[in-house]
C-alpha cells in the first residue's frame, strides 16, 4: 500500500505539492507557535519580576528599626497579595520580619532564602518548578545612624496565577494556530488545483486531438506552459505535413508510373520482336525503378524533420557551389557568396543538401554568367537569397510554379520542374517560405525564409 502511494505521488505533481505542503506547513507553524509560546512565557516572567521588584521597594519604604530589628510595623499598612509572602533577614540569615500571610515553605525554598550571598546592588530571581513559586531578593545596607548593617529583603509569590495565564495563552495560541493550519492547507489545496488547472486543460485538449475533435491546442496558457503548447502545435503541424507529404508522394508515384506502363503496353500491341520488346521493357523497368527510388527518398526524408540537430548552412552552400562550378565550367560562372558563417537551422542535413542543391542548380543551369548567394540570420528567421542573370520567371508564372501539381511550360519559364517541387515540399515540412522575384542581376531571385529556433 505504501509503495503504491509513493508511486502515485512520484507521478503526480499535485500529490507532490500537497504532500510537501501537509508536511512542511504544520512544521513551520509548529516552530512559530513554539517560539511565540516561549516568547510569551519570557515576557510573563519579566513582568512578574518587575512587579516583585516594585513590591520589594514598597517593603523597603515601609521598613523601620524597632528594638534593634528591621521590621515593617502594622502601622505602615503594607499590603502584599494573598499569594505573596515577604521576609527580611540579616546577611547571616537570621530572620528579622515576615509578613502576616506568609506560610511555611519546603526546606529547599527556606534554604534558598537564607543561603544566598548577594552583593549590594545585585538582585536574585528564581523559580521553583516543583512548588510553582517565584522568589525575588534584594540586598540592602541599612544605616540607622549608629551602625550600618546589611539586610536581605525577600518576597515569594505563588505562580498559580501566572501558570493559569500561560495555560490560557497556550490554549488560545494553539487553537488559533490549528485553525490557521487547517485554513492554510485548504487554501493550498485550492491554489494547487488552480495552479495546475492549465495542465489538466492541456491533457483535455490532447485527448480532443487524439479523438479527432481538434487539430491543434487552442486557448491561452500560462507563460510556463505556453512554450510546451507551442512546441506541441509545431510538432502536430509537422506531423500533418508529413502525412500530407506521404499522400502527395504516393500520388506522384502513381502518376509517374503511368507513362512507363503505357509505353510497355503500347510495345506489346506493336508486335515487336523479342529482343526489341525486351529492350523496351528493360528500359522502362529501369525508369520505373528510378522513379520509385526517388519518390521513396523524398518520403523518407520527412521522417527526421520533427526532431533534428542544428545544421550549418554556409558549408553546404560552399560545397554545392564548388561542385556546380566544375559541372558548368564552360559557362565560367562568376559566383558571389555573401554568407553568415554562424547561420544554423534545425533540419536534417540531407534535406538541406537536396533543397539547396536544387535551388543552386537551377541558378547555375539558367544563368548567363553570374550567380549571387546571400545568407543572413535574424533572431526570428534565417534568410537565403539566390539570384542569377538568366531569363528569369515572368510575373504571371511566379505564383503558379509554387503550386503543387501545376504544369508549367518550360519554354515560358525554363528550369522550373520537379526540382522546384521537391524544394517546395521540403520547405513546407519545415514551415519555410519560398518567394520568386526579379533579381538586380537581371534574372530570377529565389528568396528562402526559414524560422529560427
Amino acid at each position: 500500500m505504501l509503495k503504491s502511494t509513493a508511486g502515485l505521488a512520484s507521478r503526480s505533481l499535485k500529490a507532490r505539492l500537497l504532500i510537501a505542503s501537509f508536511i512542511l506547513l504544520p512544521m513551520i507553524i509548529g516552530v512559530a507557535g513554539y517560539a511565540l509560546q516561549n516568547s510569551f512565557a519570557y515576557s510573563l516572567q519579566a513582568s512578574l519580576e518587575k512587579r516583585l521588584r516594585l513590591q520589594i521597594y514598597l517593603m523597603i519604604g515601609a521598613a523601620e528599626m524597632q528594638g534593634g530589628k528591621l521590621v515593617i510595623g502594622e502601622a505602615q499598612q503594607l499590603r502584599l497579595g494573598s499569594d505573596t509572602s515577604g521576609y527580611i533577614h540579616t546577611h547571616l540569615g537570621f530572620p528579622q520580619w515576615r509578613s502576616a500571610n506568609s506560610t511555611e515553605f519546603s526546606s529547599a525554598v527556606q534554604d534558598a532564602i537564607v543561603s544566598s550571598r548577594i552583593r549590594i546592588g545585585e538582585t536574585r530571581f528564581l523559580y521553583f518548578e516543583d512548588e510553582n513559586l517565584y522568589l525575588y531578593q534584594y540586598p540592602l545596607q541599612w544605616d540607622d545612624g549608629s551602625m550600618a548593617r546589611r539586610y536581605l529583603f525577600s518576597i515569594i509569590e505563588n505562580g498559580d496565577e501566572a501558570t493559569a495565564e500561560l495555560n490560557a495563552y497556550r490554549t488560545q495560541l494553539w487553537g488559533w494556530l490549528f485553525a490557521v493550519t487547517v485554513l492554510a492547507l485548504m487554501l493550498q489545496t485550492l491554489i494547487t488545483r488552480w495552479g495546475l488547472k492549465p495542465l489538466s486543460t492541456l491533457v483535455d485538449d490532447l485527448h480532443n486531438i487524439e479523438r479527432g475533435y481538434s487539430t491543434r491546442l487552442e486557448g491561452y496558457y500560462p507563460e510556463e506552459v505556453q512554450g510546451v503548447t507551442d512546441s506541441l502545435n509545431h510538432l502536430l503541424h509537422s506531423e500533418r505535413n508529413q502525412r500530407e507529404r506521404y499522400r502527395n508522394t504516393l500520388g506522384d508515384l502513381a502518376h509517374s508510373l503511368k507513362t512507363p506502363l503505357a509505353v510497355i503496353r503500347g510495345a506489346g500491341n506493336e508486335q515487336l520482336l523479342y529482343e526489341g520488346y525486351r529492350n523496351v521493357v528493360d528500359d522502362q523497368v529501369r525508369r520505373m525503378d528510378q522513379i520509385v527510388q526517388y519518390q521513396l527518398a523524398r518520403a523518407v526524408r520527412s521522417q527526421t524533420n520533427t526532431i533534428a540537430h542544428a545544421t550549418p548552412l554556409a558549408p553546404i552552400i560552399k560545397r554545392i557551389a564548388s561542385a556546380l562550378s566544375k559541372v558548368y565550367r564552360e559557362k565560367n560562372v562568376d559566383v558571389s557568396l555573401l554568407l553568415d558563417e554562424t547561420a544554423l537551422f534545425g533540419a536534417d542535413e540531407r534535406d538541406m543538401m537536396e533543397l539547396l542543391g536544387n535551388m543552386l542548380e537551377n541558378a547555375f543551369k539558367y544563368c548567363h554568367s553570374a550567380v549571387r548567394v546571400l545568407l543572413v540570420t535574424e533572431p526570428e528567421w534565417v534568410q537565403l537569397s539566390i539570384e542569377d542573370d538568366g531569363p528569369g520567371v515572368s510575373p504571371d508564372m511566379r505564383h503558379v510554379i509554387l503550386q503543387r501539381g501545376a504544369r508549367v511550360d518550360t519554354s515560358a519559364a525554363p528550369g522550373q520542374g520537379i526540382g522546384l517541387t521537391v524544394a517546395v515540399d521540403i520547405l513546407s515540412s519545415y514551415d519555410g517560405q519560398l518567394e520568386v522575384g526579379e533579381s538586380t542581376l537581371g534574372g530570377a531571385r529565389f528568396k528562402i525564409t526559414l524560422p529560427a529556433g
